[in-house]
């Protein structure tokens, strides 16, 4: 073996035992992980991802998936003449849209993330809010206004989640859920259907893997994220303006991650090749942690 060999084995085997602590610590966690973003679209990084979605399952993680689209049903859109609407930043979703989130949230992306984990050895199942009246929600009407068929999760069916993962199955969820009142396909923002999803559960962990580094003590320097940080010094950033802009929803949803009872709420970049076993099995991480 060449000496270039022998330092690269000796590196590797420096990473192994460095995880070896979080992997008996975090052994039986229940953890949440929201995938979108760069990671739903890049197949280089979506390959990486899956990889350390299986391992975590092999060293006694019970992961639960939850996914968006954004991306994906805007070109399904698109290709139908059907067009985006937003109104303050969420999807204004008529009947004829909620068929089309409906076929590429449930369909589609639901049963290629399945797929991809199947393949890696792990008994994936595919679901979506319906399924045993997994996600119901109410109509959402942000400021009184109507956005048509968007959903407020109220009620989490985690008898099902718990069958599942008791019996060594990985639930990929889609944010679709159905209406406490009309038994209607709703819409549902897939961070705060993970926020829901994860409070219920009582989960150890709720990870969103985004497209940004984390939370940035100064915007203009990637080099200044936040490794850990409480969720009042969060809001404290919010008040003083560090935290703004699109930044501001993303760090909500964590602190709302926290406030339904998450221990550890992480916010990861999506972008960067297994960020999710540099995140959980290293010291520093690569991203944000929140805690209360």
């Amino acid at each position: 073996m060449s000496e270039y060999s022998f330092k690269t084995e000796i590196k590797k085997a420096a990473i192994l035992t460095e995880a070896l602590p979080y992997i008996k610590e975090f052994n039986g966690i229940t953890v949440v992980i929201k995938y979108g973003g760069a990671a739903l679209v890049n197949e280089d990084i979506k390959r990486s991802l899956i990889k350390d979605i299986a391992l975590m399952k092999y060293v006694g993680f019970k992961p639960v998936l939850v996914h968006g689209g954004g991306k994906d049903i805007n070109n399904m859109l698109a290709a139908l003449n059907i067009e985006s609407v937003f109104k303050n930043g969420l999807r204004v979703t008529s009947e004829e849209t909620m068929e089309v989130v409906q076929m590429v949230l449930a369909g589609k992306l639901n049963k290629d993330l399945v797929t991809d984990l199947c393949a890696h050895g792990i008994n994936a199942v595919g679901l979506c809010g319906k399924d045993a009246n997994l996600l119901r929600c109410t109509r959402m009407t942000p400021n009184g206004d109507d956005i048509g068929y968007v959903g407020e999760v109220v009620d989490v069916n985690t008898g099902l989640i718990h069958t599942l993962l008791d019996n060594d199955f990985v639930p990929v969820i889609s944010p679709i859920g159905v209406g406490l009142e009309d038994n209607k396909s709703y819409n549902i923002n897939a961070d705060y259907a993970a926020v829901s999803i994860a409070g219920a559960l009582n989960a150890e962990k709720l990870v969103f893997i985004t497209d940004v580094p984390g939370i940035l003590k100064d915007v203009e320097d990637p080099d200044s994220i936040c490794s850990f940080i409480s969720v009042d010094e969060v809001k404290e950033m919010i008040d003083n303006g560090t935290i703004n802009g699109g930044m501001i929803p993303k760090v909500a949803c964590c602190i709302a991650g926290v406030e339904a009872g998450v221990s550890h709420v992480h916010i990861i970049d999506g972008r960067i090749e297994h960020c999710l076993l540099l995140e959980i099995f290293t010291k520093r991480g690569i991203g944000t942690l929140i805690e209360e």
